[in-house]
């Protein structure tokens, strides 16, 4: 519950920050950065499955491929009354997985051959309820709307950072304007705004990982997944696709390092870890 209050709490605090842009620009320059970023967000929303598999190299299985693979999302769709994802295998000896799709009807999970090798049945059975929780909580809609106002943001900061440079907006407002804090402003807002983005993402794996745990009515077996996933990442990070997709993963399937640690859109391993460790059923 209250991963969901977070979430609706940065949110608005996201969309605080664009009306207070915002109100730098009026209503023309607002509605130009409103089209120019929904625009391109709607694309990514609408077709981010195809893209997302694509770019993983995943290709569809089929009802007689791996069998435990069905068999598992099988169980979990009918308990949880959830219509059955289309299931991908990623050609990859490292140990991960995700789920894409703007709802159920057109939802995918993908996962590495490397899991599908490497986890028991309960362990990769509490990886799937994780993604099938993806699915399940709107993740794709609730990441893409976050990600469209923390755009407009940027694209509304990268105008003032213009306007204060060559002058223009900030001096013809009433009263003069101050360059140099205007500067400031745009520089800083959209960094506030990527900060709240990635808080949002986390937020939802850690809900990903409540829920999929609630939904085997275990946390160990994703525990020990998420522990097995982690060492095999390092051993075989992934070396083909976008790091622009890495949020998608359950674990961040590409090389880190202490920069890309702290912009990371996943919560630390101890932390997940001992979250679970603390869940009752």
């Amino acid at each position: 519950m209250w991963n969901q209050i977070k979430t609706v709490l940065l949110l608005g605090i996201l969309t605080a920050l664009l009306l207070f842009i915002g109100s730098f620009f009026g209503p023309t320059g607002l509605t130009i950065a409103l089209v120019v970023v929904v625009l391109m967000n709607s694309i990514m929303y609408f077709f981010s499955d195809k893209i997302a598999l694509m770019m993983y190299r995943a290709h569809e299985i089929k009802k007689n491929e791996y069998l435990y693979f069905h068999s598992i999302i099988d169980e979990l769709c009918k308990e949880n009354k959830m219509k059955k994802p289309r299931l991908y295998v990623i050609p990859s000896e490292q140990s991960n997985a995700f789920a894409t799709g703007r709802n159920e009807k057109n939802a995918a999970v993908a996962c590495t051959k490397g899991i599908l090798k490497l986890l028991t049945k309960e362990e990769l059975k509490g990886v799937l309820a994780h993604e099938l929780s993806h699915i399940k909580n709107k993740d794709i809609l609730i990441t893409t709307i976050a990600a469209t106002i923390a755009g407009i943001i940027s694209y509304l900061a990268f105008m003032a950072r213009f306007a204060a440079i060559f002058g223009g907006m900030g001096r013809n407002r009433e009263g003069g304007g101050n360059i140099l804090g205007l500067l400031v402003l745009a520089i800083l807002t959209p960094i506030i705004a990527l900060i709240i983005q990635l808080a949002i993402s986390r937020s939802r794996e850690y809900l990903a990982d409540e829920t999929g745990a609630r939904l085997v009515k275990d946390g160990k077996p994703l525990a020990r997944a998420l522990e097995k996933i982690h060492h095999s990442v390092k051993q075989h990070p992934l070396t083909f696709g976008s790091q622009s997709g890495s949020s998608l993963f359950i674990a961040n399937p590409f090389k880190s390092d202490f920069f890309t640690n702290i912009l990371s859109t996943h919560p630390s391993l101890s932390s997940r870890l001992e979250r679970l460790a603390k869940m009752k059923f």
